[in-house]
């Protein structure tokens, strides 16, 4: 029997990969580095200049129809959403892979699959890595969870428990 166009193709024709021009840029480098925090403090820069800018338009113009206290209520704003993100501008000094080792030693077991994720906590937004760990075991038996400050690096919080997943009706 021969093939034509309409038919389907056979299972070892079939390829489920992404062309070339639709590959990731990341996809060809081994490193990736997550942005640091410390990118918040550049528009608070700006909010402060904006602030500045706008006291000092009152100050040489005085009190006029264009001109008026609504400019100083917008610096006061201003002045305090740059200091805010001045604050909360923190600098990220430990990396995903810092957050892992640090959760390793604080969980006791041994580590098969892991994956670090950023997040924020408290009002100032401390850069925050939560660290998700099993047990190497097949299929693992704990799993935790280890939040790890990212800009000292010490152990916020962790939680360790038996893995309540059942992985039973799984071809494994």
């Amino acid at each position: 029997m021969s093939k034509t166009d309409d038919d389907p193709p056979s299972r070892d024709e079939v390829v489920d990969e992404l062309p070339e021009d639709l590959q990731p840029a990341l996809a060809d480098q081994d490193e990736y580095e997550f942005p640091n925090n410390s990118r918040r403090r550049i528009p608070g820069y700006i909010y402060l200049v904006c602030a500045g800018g706008l006291v000092g338009l009152y100050v040489l113009r005085g009190e006029g129809i264009l001109v008026n206290r609504g400019l100083l209520g917008a610096a006061l704003l201003l002045s305090v959403l740059g200091l805010y993100s001045i604050v909360a501008g923190k600098s990220l000094d430990v990396d995903e892979r810092d957050a892992l080792v640090a959760s390793i030693k604080e969980i006791g077991f041994p580590v098969g699959h892991a994956s670090a994720q950023m997040g924020w906590r408290g009002v100032l937004s401390r850069p925050t890595w939560r660290v998700l760990l099993y047990s190497a075991e097949d299929p693992p038996t704990k799993r935790a969870l280890v939040l790890v400050d990212g800009v000292d690096g010490g152990i916020v919080d962790s939680l360790v428990e038996d893995n309540p997943e059942d992985w039973s009706k799984l071809d494994v």
